[in-house]
């Protein structure tokens, strides 16, 4: 049974809705830019977030716990259910007061997650109370190296913690020892950097939202190349 003290348990009211179930929920990376959700390590219980919760792309991995709001709404949702979703795409705002449009607070979540707090039916959307929650990952922090020869593109997933990514640096056997290069968020979970590191092994430094801070050294070998994903042995 799930008890919920709305105020004392720093719960926020929202809304939910999902994605047509039509769509594959592995695909549902979109402005994050997770190409597969699945080899992102997130799985299907992902939602797109209205703007005031996609923060630019800086919430890109972040979990939260999302409750169907029974006691507004007993007709659609299911009572003491629960699930834990990770913002994976941006719900966009339009010009007709939608609900992705700011200051609301919504989530349009793949059909899977949406049914497991809600009831499969023409509703649509649904009231919900909703928290941040720490992101429980199987396996280390995954790096995917894209772009070419001096222009480097990082999609940083699998991130346990608080999930989202505040500022990253990257670091290249053949630079000189504690000389990080900040990296900049080109979009999403996709960092950038402007060096040719071709030929080297790559060493990461990430900090979370929630301030904590973590070094993956040597996690990609001097034979990378862009295209390959690499897993570390480290999680927050």
């Amino acid at each position: 049974m799930i008890i919920v003290n709305v105020e004392a348990n720093g719960w926020l009211s929202g809304h939910a809705t999902f994605y047509g179930t039509d769509q594959d929920p592995a695909t549902l990376g979109g402005a994050c830019g997770y190409d597969n959700t699945f080899h992102a390590g997130f799985g299907v219980n992902t939602a797109a977030v209205s703007s005031t919760l996609f923060r630019g792309g800086e919430a890109c991995g972040a979990c939260y716990q999302v409750i169907c709001n029974y006691r507004i709404d007993p007709k659609w949702c299911l009572q003491r259910r629960a699930v834990m979703v990770t913002a994976t795409n941006f719900c966009p705002p339009n010009n007709n007061g939608g609900w992705c449009n700011a200051p609301h607070q919504h989530f349009d979540m793949s059909t899977p997650a949406f049914l497991r707090i809600a009831r499969q039916g023409n509703e649509g959307i649904v009231p919900v109370i909703y928290r941040r929650v720490s992101c429980q990952r199987r396996g280390g922090v995954r790096f995917t190296l894209k772009g070419q020869s001096n222009f480097n593109m990082v999609m940083i997933s699998n991130v346990g913690g608080s999930g989202d990514v505040k500022a990253a640096w990257i670091w290249g056997s053949r630079m000189r020892k504690g000389t990080w290069l900040p990296m900049h968020r080109n979009w999403g979970a996709n960092w950038q950097s402007s060096i040719d590191l071709r030929n080297q092994k790559l060493s990461f430094k990430l900090t979370l939202v929630d301030g904590r801070a973590l070094v993956f050294s040597n996690v990609v070998p001097s034979t990378w190349s862009f295209g390959q994903t690499f897993s570390s042995r480290n999680q927050f």
